[in-house]
């Protein structure tokens, strides 16, 4: 099993945005061959540290490393690519396995 950290921040003021376009992905991707786990979390309201107001945290599970390629070259995850561009200041995305 593979797991994925995605970090992801929009440009000030843009997160909602975002994060509606984000939604509007999840259930084609928890459609997809080898997904177990597809989902988005933010801070906790008051939460100390926190990833701040612009972040959101995307926490994925997939069969193999070979699904997780074809997730991100999916049709819909190219579109929410293309649509997100303007919005996301940065991206970091973790991809790891049970130790």
């Amino acid at each position: 099993m593979i797991h994925v950290i995605a970090i992801i921040t929009a440009h000030p003021g843009k997160r909602t945005q975002l994060l509606e376009l984000f939604q509007a992905v999840v259930p084609t991707v928890r459609e997809e061959q080898g997904c177990i786990e597809y989902g988005v979390v933010v801070d906790v309201a008051n939460a100390d540290p926190a990833y701040g107001p612009d972040t959101y945290v995307v926490v994925e599970k997939w069969e193999s490393l070979e699904t997780l390629k074809a997730h991100s070259v999916a049709p819909h995850m190219q579109g929410f690519g293309e649509a997100a561009k303007t919005l996301i200041a940065k991206r970091a995305v973790h991809v790891l396995e049970p130790a």
